[in-house]
C-alpha cells in the first residue's frame, strides 16, 4: 500500500510489474474509488487518472516477482549460426516490407514520460500543464554512452524533508562518456576534496567537460566547467534545550527569519559528530520553513553542540562560477592546478531592483555591512488586496500608517526585524496577504518595537581562488605533499574602498615517513601551513570544532598552524598516535596541544582513546583546556559489557585581573552499559550514565547540575511472522539554582501476524518533548487550477481576510495557496504518537464448513492514529497518548470498515465508522476540527448485466474557532445514495444514480440544506485505446440560511440554492504505442449564474 500526491494524471506506483488481483484506489478518507475514474498499466505499474478528482490517494497492489515477468528463450541465440547455403531450405523468409512505428530513443534504455497539456475557461486564464520524467541509458555509437535523467514538473513548492530519500523537481542531468572524456550538462555537482584549500560541495546549472589521457608512464586529467550557481554556503550553530528534540530554527547568515534550504545540501554535526537525515535514523528537515527535529531515537541534551552546515537559495544576483583545472601523475609524483572564480553580475540584480540612491549607498559603506542599510519605501499605485501605507506625522516623527485609501499618496514598504527594543514598529494583525505593521512612539527615549522600515541591501560579490599542489613519493616509506593558494575576495563590487584586504595566500607542506615497517610499523609526520590574514575559502576547511578544540575567540593576524606526530600501528591490532600541535596567530593568539589517540582491538576488547591537552595565550587571557575520553567495550560469546569515560576542564583567566571568566567549565560523564544478543539480530543493551556539570561560580568552578540517564536500546523479536524493538531514554538533572528537569525518549516499533496471516497487528509508540511553533501564514495567489484554496469576500469589504479562504471545491476556484511564514514564537511541549492497525481477515477458512465458512466472509480492519503535543509544564510528561482533551496541537484518527465479501460484487457490504479530531494552534488562532461518520456501502451483482450500489451515511462535522467565530459550525449530515449500472457489455456501462442528502449546522444560526441529485454516467472502453467517460447531474438544493457565509460554502459545497446542473466528458485515446491524447471538459450551472465551462487537453508520450 501507498500514499501518491496526485500532480499529474500519471503516477508510476512501483518499479516492476503489478497484479490485477486485489488492485484497489482509495481516496484520501480510504474510501474506494471507482475504476471508471482511472485505467491501469498493470505490466508498466501505471495508473492513469481519467477524473483530476482527487488531491491524494492510496493504492493497494500486490507486485509481481521478477521471474514471472521476465523474458525466457528456449534456445541460447549465441549457439545459432546463419546456413551456408540455401539448397537444402523448403522456404525462405524475407524481411517485412511493412513500415516499422517510429519509436523515439530506439536503441537505448529509457523509462518515464513527457506530458504537455492546457487548461481554458470561461472561469479563468488559460493555463499551461507540464509534466517531464525521462531516464535515458545506452550506447549511441560504439565508444560513446550516454546517461540522461531529466525531471521537470510545475510543483509550485518543493517538497519537504521528512522523508529518508528526496525527490528533486525541475531537475535536468545529461552525461556523455567515453573512455578518455565525459561531458555532463544540467544540473550538476562540482566539488573538491583533495584541496586543502579549496575544498566545496556546490549544487549548480551548467556545463563539465572532462579529459583523461593515459599511457603506461603517466595519466593526464584535464577538467572545465562554467555554471549558474543555485545556491550559497553558510553555517548554522546552537546549543540543543535540555529535553527540546525540536524543531530549531536554522537561521541565515545574517540572522534573517527566512531561510530557503536546498534540499539534501544540508550536513548536521552534533559535538563534531555528523548525523544522518531520516525519520528512522537521527532527524528530519523542513526545508521550506528552514527547521530541524530531532529523532526520539537521538536525544538532545544542553551540553550538545549543535553544526548545520547548508546552501540556502540566494537570488540576489545572478550569479556565474567557473572551476577549472588540470592533473599530472606518474608513480611517484603528482602534481595539480586548480582554477575557482564565482561572482555576481552586480547590473543583473533579481530578487531587489537597486533604484540609483541604493547603489549609492553601497558604494560608499565599503566592506562594513553596517551601512548597507537603506528605506524600504517607495510610491506605489493602489492595488486590491495590497498592504500599503501612507505617512503620517505623529509629534515630530513622520511614521507610515496603513493605508486602503485610493486617494491617499501610497507607499510600498518592507519592515525588517532589527530586535525587541531596536525598533519603532510592531506587528498590529496579519491578514491573508501579509502582516500590517503598526508605529508605536518610544517611552522615555526607550524604543518599544522590534522592525524598522528598512532593507538590508546586498552587495555583489567576487572570490577567486587558484591553487598549486604536488604530491611526491619516492618510495613506499616517504610521502610528500605541498600546496599553494591564492585568493582574492571582493564583497562589494559597488566599491573600491577597503579593496586593501581583498587578497591573501595560503601554503602547506606535509611530510610522512615510515621509520619501522614491521608486524608493528613506526611512523611519524610533519605538517606546517602558513596563512594570510586576508585569505579566504569557499567552505570551512578545517575539522568542524576546530575553534573549540582551540578555545578561540577573536582572532587577528597571520596564522600558522605546525603539527608533528607519532603512531605506531598494526593492521589488526590497531593503532597508538601522540600528535603536537602548536596554532599561532600573528597578533593575539598562541596555543600549544598535545593529543594521545588510540584505537585497540585486543582479542574481544576494544579500547578506543582520544585526549588532549591546550594550553594558550592571547593578549587577553591565558587558557589551559583538558579534554579526555575513552571507550571500552569487551565481548562474550553471547554478550558484551562495556564503559565510557568523557571529561573536560576549560579554565579560562582574565590577564589583566587573574580571575576566571565565565566561559570557563568543567564536565565529567561516566557511563557503563551491557548487552546480549547479537546487534544484527536480536539484541538487548541496557545503560546508565551520569553527568556533572560545574560553572564558574563566585571566581570558582562550582557544581551547577549533575545529569542521570537510563537508557535501553533493543530488537528483541525479528523473524517473518513477528517484530519488536523498543528503545528508552529517560534522563533527570539536579540544578543547584533551578528547578529540576526530567525528560522521556521512547520509540516501540511491534509487528505481529498470527494464524497464516489470519490476525495483523502493527503498533508504533513514540514519546519526546520539543516545540511547538506559533506559525502565522497568508495567501499568495497563483494561476487558476495550481493552487488548492479560493477567496469569498464574506463581508463584501475587498480585503482579503484569513477566514475568508476555503479549499476550493472546483478546479477553476483554486487559484491560491497557504505560504508558512517565519516564526520565532515556540510553546514548550511533550509529544505522544501512537499509531495502530489490526486486521482480522478470515478469508483463508473459505474451504470449511460450517460457522468457519460463514466466518470466511467477514474482514475487519481498524487504524488509529494519534499524534499529540500538550503544553510542556515543570518536568511532568503524560505517557498516556489517548489523554489529548488539553492537547495544543493535534492530529488523531480512527477508522474502521467491516467488510463482507470484499470485492466479490454478491451481496458486498462494507461498514466504515470514522472519528477524526484536529487541533492547529496558530499565532492568532486555534482551530479544532472534529468528524464522525457512519457509513454502510452495499454492492451487489443482479446476474450479468445490472450491478446494484447503495450507499448511506450519517456524519457530524464541527469546527472551533477562537477567534474566527464565523468559523464556528457543527454540520449534521444524512446521505442516502443508490446507483444502478447496466454492464451492456464488457467495455461499456451505463449508470443512473440518486442522492439524497439533508445537512444542518445545528447551532449559530441554523443552516440548513436539502438536496435532490438525479444524474447519468456512460462509461466506455475499447481495450488499452479508447475510452469515454461523461457524466450529468441535476442537483435541487432548498437552502435556509445566508449563502455567503463559511457555513453556507461547506454545506452548498460550491454550488448555488435552487436548481443546478453539472456535467463531465472525458476521452482518452492511444495514438500510437507511446503516445497518448485525454481531453476533459466539465461545466456547471446554477440559477441567476453562467454557466462556467473548463476544458483541458494533454498529450502524454510514455518511454
Amino acid at each position: 500500500m501507498k500514499d501518491f500526491e496526485v500532480v499529474s494524471d500519471t503516477i508510476t506506483i512501483d518499479s516492476i510489474s503489478i497484479s490485477p488481483y486485489n488492485f484497489k484506489v482509495l481516496d484520501s478518507a480510504k474510501q474506494l474509488i471507482d475504476s471508471t475514474l482511472y485505467s491501469v498499466n498493470f505490466a508498466k505499474a501505471q495508473l492513469y487518472i481519467n477524473k483530476p478528482k482527487f488531491k491524494r490517494i492510496t493504492v493497494q497492489y500486490t507486485a509481481l516477482p521478477e521471474f514471472l515477468t521476465k523474458t525466457y528463450y528456449k534456445f541460447d541465440e549465441s549457439l545459432i549460426v546463419p546456413q551456408a547455403t540455401d539448397l537444402s531450405r523448403l522456404y525462405s523468409v524475407q524481411k517485412s516490407t511493412i513500415n516499422k512505428n517510429f519509436l523515439p530513443f530506439d536503441g537505448l534504455q529509457t523509462s518515464g514520460s513527457i506530458l504537455r497539456g492546457f487548461t481554458v475557461g470561461n472561469n479563468q486564464n488559460a493555463v499551461v500543464n507540464s509534466n517531464f520524467d525521462l531516464q535515458i541509458s545506452g550506447n549511441i555509437s560504439k565508444d560513446v554512452q550516454v546517461r540522461a535523467s531529466i525531471t521537470d514538473s510545475n510543483v509550485p513548492l518543493q517538497e519537504n524533508g521528512f522523508s529518508q530519500r528526496l525527490d528533486e523537481f525541475d531537475r535536468v542531468f545529461i552525461e556523455l562518456f567515453s573512455k578518455n572524456w565525459k561531458i555532463s550538462a544540467g544540473d550538476i555537482n562540482l566539488f573538491n576534496t583533495t584541496n586543502q584549500f579549496l575544498r566545496f560541495n556546490k549544487k549548480v546549472a551548467g556545463v563539465q567537460v572532462d579529459v583523461m589521457t593515459e599511457s603506461e608512464e603517466n595519466d593526464t586529467h584535464f577538467f572545465a566547467s562554467g555554471a549558474l550557481v543555485r545556491g550559497q554556503f553558510a553555517r548554522n550553530s546552537f546549543t540543543g534545550e535540555e529535553g527540546n528534540q525540536g524543531p530549531y530554527k536554522i537561521t541565515g547568515t545574517n540572522t534573517e527569519e527566512f531561510t530557503l534550504l536546498i534540499s539534501g545540501s544540508e550536513t548536521v554535526y552534533v559535538n563534531g559528530a555528523p548525523l544522518t537525515r531520516g525519520e528512522n535514523n537521527d532527524y528530519i528537515v523542513d526545508y521550506n520553513t528552514a527547521e530541524i527535529t530531532f529523532m526520539p531515537t537521538f536525544p538532545i541534551t544542553g551540553s550538545m553542540r549543535v553544526v548545520v552546515e547548508y546552501q540556502y537559495a540566494d537570488r540576489n544576483y545572478t550569479r556565474f562560477v567557473t572551476y577549472n583545472g588540470a592533473e599530472y601523475k606518474n608513480d611517484k609524483l603528482k602534481l595539480g592546478v586548480t582554477f575557482y572564480n564565482e561572482n555576481d553580475v552586480k547590473n543583473q540584480p533579481l530578487q531587489q531592483d537597486l533604484t540609483t540612491s541604493q547603489k549609492v549607498i553601497l558604494s560608499q559603506a565599503g566592506d562594513n555591512e553596517g551601512l548597507m542599510v537603506a528605506p524600504s519605501a517607495y510610491n506605489a499605485a493602489f492595488e486590491e488586496n495590497k498592504i500599503l501605507y501612507k505617512k503620517e506625522l505623529i509629534g515630530s516623527e513622520e511614521v507610515y500608517v496603513f493605508s486602503s485609501n485610493p486617494d491617499d499618496e501610497l507607499f510600498r514598504v518592507t519592515f525588517t526585524y532589527v530586535g525587541e527594543g531596536q525598533g519603532n514598529y510592531v506587528i498590529q494583525t496579519t491578514i491573508a496577504s501579509g502582516r500590517i505593521f503598526e508605529y508605536v512612539a518610544p517611552v522615555s527615549d526607550i524604543k518599544q518595537g522590534a522592525y524598522e522600515p528598512i532593507v538590508q541591501l546586498t552587495p555583489p560579490n567576487r572570490l577567486m581562488i587558484g591553487v598549486l599542489n604536488a604530491d611526491y613519493t619516492p618510495t613506499e616509506k616517504t610521502a610528500i605533499s605541498s600546496e599553494l593558494a591564492y585568493s582574492s575576495n571582493d564583497v562589494n563590487l559597488f566599491s573600491s574602498i577597503d579593496d586593501t584586504d581583498n587578497e591573501g595566500f595560503a601554503g602547506k607542506f606535509k611530510w610522512n615517513q615510515i621509520l619501522v615497517d614491521r608486524n608493528w610499523k613506526f611512523a611519524t609526520g610533519v605538517n606546517y601551513e602558513l596563512i594570510h590574514k586576508n585569505f579566504r575559502t569557499i567552505e570551512r576547511y578545517r575539522n568542524v570544532e576546530f575553534s573549540r578544540d582551540w578555545d578561540l575567540l577573536n582572532t587577528e593576524g597571520n596564522q600558522s598552524y605546525l603539527s608533528t606526530n607519532l603512531s605506531l600501528s598494526n593492521t589488526t591490532k590497531g593503532i597508538v598516535s601522540y600528535v603536537f600541535e602548536n596554532l599561532n596567530y600573528s597578533e593575539n593568539f598562541n596555543g600549544i596541544r598535545h593529543n594521545l589517540l588510540t584505537n585497540l582491538k585486543l582479542n574481544r576488547t576494544k579500547i578506543n582513546v582520544n585526549s588532549s591537552l591546550l594550553s594558550n595565550n592571547t593578549n587577553a587571557y591565558k587558557t589551559d583546556f583538558f579534554r579526555w575520553y575513552s571507550h571500552g567495550k569487551h565481548h562474550f560469546s553471547k554478550s558484551w559489557i562495556g564503559a565510557e569515560l568523557n571529561a573536560e576542564s576549560n579554565k579560562r583567566y582574565d590577564k589583566s585581573t587573574s580571575e576566571l571568566e565565565d566561559i570557563s567549565h568543567k564536565l565529567v560523564e561516566y557511563e557503563a552499559f551491557f548487552g546480549v544478543g547479537d546487534t544484527a539480530k536480536v539484541y538487548a543493551e541496557f545503560g546508565f550514565n551520569y553527568q556533572v556539570t560545574d560553572s564558574v561560580q563566585v571566581q570558582r568552578l562550582q557544581k551547577v547540575n549533575a545529569a542521570k540517564t537510563y537508557f535501553m536500546r533493543s530488537k528483541l523479536i525479528q523473524n517473518e511472522a513477528s517484530n519488536l524493538s523498543l528503545f528508552v531514554n529517560y534522563r533527570t538533572i539536579d540544578h543547584t539554582n533551578f528547578d529540576d528537569e526530567e525528560s522521556l525518549n521512547s520509540r516501540l516499533l511491534y509487528r505481529q501476524q498470527f494464524f497464516n496471516n489470519g490476525v495483523s497487528l502493527q503498533t508504533a509508540y513514540e514519546t519526546n518533548s520539543g516545540v511547538l511553533p506559533q506559525q502565522e501564514f497568508n495567501y499568495v495567489e497563483v494561476d487558476a487550477g495550481l493552487g488548492y484554496f479560493t477567496w469569498n469576500d464574506y463581508n463584501n469589504n475587498g480585503i482579503q481576510e484569513l477566514d475568508e479562504f476555503e479549499v476550493a471545491q472546483f478546479q477553476d476556484e483554486a487559484n491560491y495557496v497557504r505560504v508558512l511564514l517565519p516564526t520565532i514564537n515556540y510553546i514548550k511541549t511533550n509529544q505522544n504518537k501512537f499509531s495502530q492497525s489490526f486486521t482480522l481477515n478470515a478469508t483463508g477458512w473459505s474451504d470449511k464448513k460450517g460457522f468457519k465458512k460463514f466466518l470466511s466472509h467477514f474482514v475487519n480492519q481498524s487504524f488509529i492514529v494519534i499524534d499529540g503535543k500538550v503544553k510542556r509544564e515543570n518536568s511532568s510528561f503524560n505517557l498516556n497518548p489517548f489523554a489529548v482533551n488539553d492537547a495544543l496541537a493535534l492530529n488523531q484518527s480512527f477508522k474502521n470498515s467491516l467488510f463482507f465479501n470484499r470485492g466479490k460484487q454478491f451481496f458486498s457490504t462494507t461498514y466504515t465508522f470514522i472519528n477524526t479530531d484536529n487541533k492547529n494552534a496558530y499565532s492568532i488562532n486555534n482551530q479544532n476540527n472534529k468528524l464522525k461518520s457512519h457509513q454502510l456501502l452495499f454492492n451487489h451483482r443482479i446476474k450479468q448485466w445490472w450491478l446494484l450500489d447503495v450507499k448511506t451515511s450519517f456524519s457530524e462535522n464541527k469546527s472551533t474557532s477562537d477567534v474566527f467565530t464565523s468559523r464556528n459550525y457543527t454540520i449534521q449530515s444524512k446521505e442516502f445514495n443508490p446507483k444502478i449500472s447496466y454492464l451492456y457489455s464488457t467495455n461499456s456501462r451505463f449508470e443512473m444514480l440518486y442522492h439524497l442528502k439533508d445537512k444542518k449546522n445545528i447551532i449559530g444560526d441554523e443552516e440548513a440544506l436539502f438536496i435532490n441529485t438525479l444524474g447519468v454516467n456512460f462509461i466506455h472502453t475499447t481495450g488499452k485505446n479508447f475510452s469515454v467517460n461523461s457524466s450529468l447531474n441535476l442537483v435541487f438544493n432548498k437552502f435556509t440560511g445566508e449563502t455567503n457565509s463559511a457555513v453556507g460554502y461547506q454545506l452548498l459545497e460550491g454550488l448555488r440554492p435552487g436548481t443546478n446542473y453539472t456535467w463531465n466528458v472525458s476521452f482518452q485515446k492511444r495514438i500510437n504505442s507511446y503516445l497518448d491524447v485525454t481531453f476533459n471538459y466539465l461545466g456547471r450551472k446554477s440559477e441567476s449564474v453562467k454557466a462556467i465551462h473548463t476544458g483541458s487537453l494533454q498529450l502524454r508520450a510514455s518511454f
